[in-house]
């Protein structure tokens, strides 16, 4: 049976237009993409959290830790940048279940994707606007890119995804970095094999329209440990991962070879406190290895206001309806213990 076309959805410039940046917003993103860049070239030391919620579910309580994030940046902005994860869309394993805020503006009603489009859009502008935060988004679905290809800072490429030709071809045409994650079977050379395609020029279709790419130098890995065929989470953060993928690279001739680390996810086995522990051991190999220390740009972090996570419809405010995430104070306090171990 046919599926049922409910409705033409705005175009990009339409929404574009209709939800813009000002002058200030633009000159802000232009000055944080150069800021960003400069770290995955090796030009500058800091190190990059990206870090927030597993789902961007409601614009309050997102907006809320995004500006508390503001605060606790200033403290250590000579070591640290950090980069808010605004997820909107959510990949599902099986296909069922909330799909985020791109399809469920309210996780309890039915999904209306044009309202989708709009408080994505929305959130990301309201986030820029009151801290002055560009923020992460993850490339769910391709085609969709360009409703906030004008606003994004960074762009991650999940498990399920990497090894579509798709998702690989239009982020060779994006102009911010873009992380690709090793595939949930943990093999290495998919995701190596993602980030040489993204990194080379390509013409494709896109929206309708043939495009052609000249290939995105910040394209780069993503460890987020994998999960076998009985279905058991095995980590790869740990030294002789890094190390390996820096031996990896090094055979490689790829540009600015860089790794941001998944602290959660299969790496800790949706453990979600083992992502304390988990990243001052990354920062433990660090110390211990140039090799490591030269692709190893910064960590993902899942954070929220309130430790864990819940159902929908329990409305426990700033509490994660996907995965379990850390709560506020052992995030702050994480984040300066970072500070101090670099």
């Amino acid at each position: 049976m046919p599926m049922n076309l409910i409705r033409e959805l705005p175009r990009p410039s339409e929404i574009k237009a209709e939800f813009s940046l000002s002058p200030e917003l633009k000159e802000i993103k232009v000055r944080r993409d150069e800021e960003i860049k400069a770290i995955f070239r090796g030009d500058s030391n800091k190190f990059i959290l990206i870090i927030g919620p597993c789902s961007a579910d409601s614009e309050e309580p997102v907006l809320d830790y995004i500006t508390r994030l503001r605060e606790l940046q200033e403290k250590v902005k000579d070591k640290i940048l950090i980069i808010p994860r605004i997820y909107t869309g959510k990949p599902r394993t099986t296909g069922d279940g909330y799909k985020g805020m791109l399809h469920q503006p309210n996780p309890t009603e039915m999904p209306d994707l044009k309202s989708g489009i709009i408080a994505v859009r929305n959130l990301h502008i309201k986030a820029l606007a009151e801290t002055g935060f560009t923020a992460a988004d993850e490339m769910l679905y391709p085609e969709n890119y360009s409703y906030l290809d004008d606003i994004l800072a960074y762009i991650a490429v999940g498990a399920r995804s990497v090894e579509n030709q798709q998702h690989r071809l239009v982020s060779s045409g994006v102009s911010i970095p873009v992380g690709m994650k090793n595939p949930t079977s943990g093999d290495i050379s998919v995701m190596m094999n993602a980030i040489t395609a993204a990194q080379h020029s390509h013409a494709f279709i896109y929206r309708a329209h043939e495009a052609r790419s000249d290939g995105n130098p910040y394209a780069h890995a993503i460890l987020r440990g994998y999960v076998n065929d009985r279905g058991q989470s095995f980590p790869n953060y740990h030294y002789e991962d890094l190390y390996r993928l820096a031996q990896i690279y090094a055979e490689k001739n790829l540009d600015n070879p860089a790794l941001i680390v998944d602290t959660n996810h299969s790496n800790s086995g949706k453990q979600y406190l083992e992502q304390i522990r988990i990243s001052k051991e990354i920062l433990h190999s660090i110390r211990h290895s140039n090799d490591i220390k030269n692709i190893v740009k910064g960590l993902m972090i899942e954070s929220y206001i309130e430790d864990g996570s819940q159902k929908i419809g329990e409305d426990i405010y700033g509490k994660s309806i996907t995965d379990p995430c850390l709560g506020w104070e052992k995030s702050e306090r994480l984040v300066l213990d970072i500070a101090d171990l670099l």
